[in-house]
């Protein structure tokens, strides 16, 4: 009995640690879109009220000599840098509204910027130590009847058809909507050579969702249009030299923006229904059980995601983001005035509570 307990208890704590970890990366990825604002502000002299980590009531403060005001608060989901003058007339030569159009610009973008600059520095940390993600193919099951193949145990896909494939999705993605018989190239790394092989497909590409993966298999034929096989899949690392790894951490990550920006456009266009989408919860829901399988890589890997999608997402025109900001300055450069800044701030604070609003309704029919 006593041994029982331990045991559950050794899980939940074990859960409880990924949960918050989870949390501490999203954390981290807020403050580091938060310090951006803060950093671009300072270089052009804006005045900065508060920088928080957090929302909610202050459980730690400290006031500089020149009024700016630091802040760690209880709920550790979010956080902001405050401007003076932001949302409402003053008359401060320092405040944020009577700043310069494209230093106001600047400042709104510069935390998208480093939400992207830590994702790839984090992809680089990954393709260093883990090696650049790749698919491996293996457990091959082939009809006797034909010897001929195209791919072998322990290949490893690099690129088809010069698109190169990181991860199982954006192989799927490659075939998607390719016909039966038609040939593809494939970049394999097999025996520790790049090598290229022709592959037939077997049935066409349609792949009903992300997740089918199992569709792969019946998919890809082989040097034989007629012949069978049977494939598995597995995602790998393949080590690169110094300058590669950089350069391929560049391409990943605009592999990753491609897929943000697909999505967000899928969502818009009514491809992807709200089953398909999460909010905070959600995502840290998520974390957690890739922890529990996927450990550092897929932290490192998740870690990296989440920075690309926040720094995309922020900058969407939508009221209370940062791209709905860059939209109202620029139609005030355009002008040369401003709109009413009490309207402004009304549509912006609107905006917040929807996005809030529906960032639970996501996450509670999560549970349905």
């Amino acid at each position: 009995m006593n041994n029982l307990f331990l045991a559950s208890f050794a899980s939940v704590m074990t859960t409880v640690g990924y949960v918050l970890v989870a949390i501490l990366v999203l954390l981290v990825m807020i403050t580091v879109h938060e310090l951006g604002h803060y950093i671009a502000g300072k270089i052009f002299k804006f005045k900065i009220e508060e920088f928080a980590i957090g929302f909610g009531p202050k459980i730690f403060k400290k006031q500089k000599k020149n009024g700016e005001i630091f802040s760690i608060r209880l709920i550790p989901l979010g956080g902001f840098c405050s401007f003076g003058g932001e949302d409402k007339e003053s008359d401060g030569p320092n405040d944020f509204n009577n700043k310069k159009p494209w230093q106001r610009i600047i400042v709104l973008v510069a935390g998208a910027f480093m939400n992207y600059l830590l994702s790839v520095i984090i992809i680089c940390a990954t393709f260093g130590a883990y090696g650049r993600n790749a698919i491996l193919v293996n457990d091959i099951v082939e009809d006797p009847t034909y010897s001929t193949v195209s791919l072998v145990d322990d290949d490893v896909i690099l690129s088809i058809n010069g698109k190169k494939t990181y991860l199982l999705t954006d192989l799927m993605g490659t075939l998607e909507g390719k016909e039966k018989d038609e040939l593809v190239t494939i970049s394999v790394l097999r025996d520790k050579k790049v090598q290229s092989v022709q592959v037939a497909l077997r049935e066409d590409a349609i792949f009903k969702n992300l997740e089918d993966v199992e569709g792969l298999s019946s998919v890809l034929g082989t040097a034989k249009i007629e012949g069978k096989q049977n494939y598995s899949f597995y995602t790998t690392g393949v080590k690169l030299g110094f300058f590669r790894t950089i350069g391929e951490s560049f391409s990943y990550s605009g592999k990753l923006a491609t897929t943000v920006f697909s999505i967000i456009g899928q969502i818009f266009s009514g491809k992807i229904g709200l089953s398909s989408m999460g909010g905070t919860v959600t995502t840290i829901s998520v974390t957690v059980q890739g922890l529990q399988t996927g450990g550092l890589w897929f932290l490192l890997n998740i870690t990296s995601l989440i920075g690309v999608n926040l720094a995309l997402f922020n900058l969407l025109p939508i009221p209370a983001l940062d791209g709905s900001r860059v939209v109202f300055t620029i139609i005030e450069w355009i002008r040369r005035k401003p709109l009413n800044r009490k309207v402004e701030g009304v549509i912006h604070t609107v905006g917040f509570v929807l996005l809030l609003l529906f960032a639970i309704l996501v996450d509670v029919q999560q549970c349905f």
